[in-house]
């Protein structure tokens, strides 16, 4: 097999490729077998057929288009390691005339990876804030505990903020009444915010046995954008009593003896979590760094075809109703052409980072443990709320047990350099990224299984 290439632009080009007609043999019994399951002849079973039956039923033509048809992926693959081309993205292939024992050609054109000069890791520098206490968290996270051990108490006084009240709702369109904004004994939190406009404000001062009215916007069901005139009565008004911050607390809310051991405890906590934010800010600042340091062309077809997959997962979620998408940007006070080119500077972010964090990938030898892999996808699992394995089996029915490898091995990429790159704070202080990071040494040698799964 003979291929050539042409540099079509800095990210993208074609291939010409031609098979001699030999290495096609081996293809053939496949293609008859193919055939055999679609082509029904009297008198033998489906797939049973004798291959001279076959090619005169579909004709000689069809066989050698279903040979080039299973041949052709195969063949590409051979052609873009022959070529040594880094392509991405799916090629568009045309194919020559098929002439029978004549040499198979076809060309392909498909985008590949640019040249990327990575800079000099150690001559970069980023600043973030500063690690701070911060007593008001540790105390908000004390008060949340003790709302979690707090107890509710029937008042007599009218409801105010924070109150807990059993309610009765009533509304009406045009003296029509809404059965979807009627119900009895519904437990509600004042102040909350979380069922109709304006019923917060109806119920401050209420009474046990008290009702107020008042006027809302419905904004579903049948009277949808309707004004409806709603009836609430309470039923009861509680407010929450909470425990003192004592030893007694202490003992009963966590597995220490003193409140002054709980709140070291819930200030180690605050600390751990904002050091975690500031390696976030690090990493999100190294990459910023990189971005703007680092100039390479973009393959424009994977930016399109991340644009117009933003564009098909809206249209999707609301039943490809163009018109829907319009009302939905007017409410959002934008256009569909600031949609399309704000969905375009993500892409090309999204696509450029991921392009240069492989290339950092290739330049530390970076890799992808069995372990590392399986956190990930466990960590990926959480954030769509689902057992690992079920996400794992989603992954592999889509085919993306490899982009999950491939987003975990640039992650590793770039904590990999941080160590190089010189970080302080606010202050003016030196931050030793070494807890989050590691420090700055190469990678250890790749897990060869982990490879081969990914």
């Amino acid at each position: 097999m003979e291929t050539s290439v042409e540099q079509l632009n800095p990210t993208r080009v074609k291939l010409t490729v031609e098979i001699p007609f030999e290495e096609l043999s081996g293809e053939f019994d496949k293609a008859y077998a193919t055939l055999a399951q679609q082509v029904r002849i009297p008198g033998f079973r489906p797939g049973k057929a004798p291959a001279k039956l076959i090619e005169a039923r579909v004709g000689r033509d069809a066989v050698l288009a279903q040979v080039v048809n299973d041949a052709l992926p195969v063949k590409y693959g051979e052609a873009i390691d022959q070529a040594d081309v880094a392509a991405i993205g799916q090629p568009e292939i045309e194919l020559g005339e098929l002439v029978d024992g004549q040499p198979v050609t076809f060309t392909a054109e498909v985008d590949v990876r640019p040249e990327i000069t990575l800079p000099d890791f150690s001559k970069l520098a980023v600043t973030v804030d500063a690690l701070k206490s911060d007593e008001d968290a540790v105390a908000e996270q004390l008060e949340n505990l003790r709302e979690r051990f707090g107890t509710l108490k029937a008042v007599e006084r009218g409801a105010q903020n924070g109150d807990h009240v059993t309610l009765d709702l009533a509304a009406t369109v045009d003296g029509n009444s809404v059965p979807d904004a009627t119900t009895e004994g519904l437990s509600h939190e004042v102040g909350s915010g979380q069922l109709i406009d304006g019923l917060d404000e109806a119920l401050i001062g209420l009474k046990t046995g008290e009702e107020a009215q008042f006027t809302t916007k419905l904004v579903a069901g049948e009277f949808a954008d309707s004004d409806a005139d709603v009836t609430v009565k309470v039923g009861a008004v509680k407010e929450r009593e909470l425990p003192e911050l004592d030893d007694e607390f202490a003992q009963l809310a966590s597995e220490f003896d003193t409140i002054d051991e709980l709140r070291d405890a819930v200030r180690s906590r605050v600390e751990q979590s904002k050091k975690i934010e500031q390696a976030n800010a690090i990493r999100d600042k190294v990459l910023d760094e990189l971005l703007e340091k680092v100039e390479f062309p973009l393959p424009e077809k994977i930016v399109e075809g991340e644009v117009q997959g933003q564009l098909e997962e809206i249209l999707h979620s609301i039943g490809h109703d163009e018109e829907m998408l319009e009302r939905l940007l007017e409410a959002q006070g934008t256009t569909r052409e600031e949609f399309e080119a704000n969905a375009r500077e993500n892409a090309e972010r999204g696509v450029r980072t991921q392009l240069l964090l492989d290339a950092i990938a290739d330049a530390k030898g970076t890799e992808i443990s069995q372990e590392e892999l399986t956190q990930q996808i466990i960590f990926s699992a959480q954030r769509y709320g689902m057992a690992p394995q079920e996400f794992v089996n989603q992954l592999q029915q889509a085919g993306q047990i490899g982009a999950v490898y491939a987003d975990a091995r640039r992650g590793k990429a770039l904590a990999s350099i941080v160590g190089e790159v010189a970080v302080t704070d606010d202050t003016g202080a030196v931050v030793d990224t070494e807890e989050f990071f590691g420090a700055a040494t190469a990678d250890e040698p790749a897990d060869e299984d982990a490879t081969a799964d990914a």
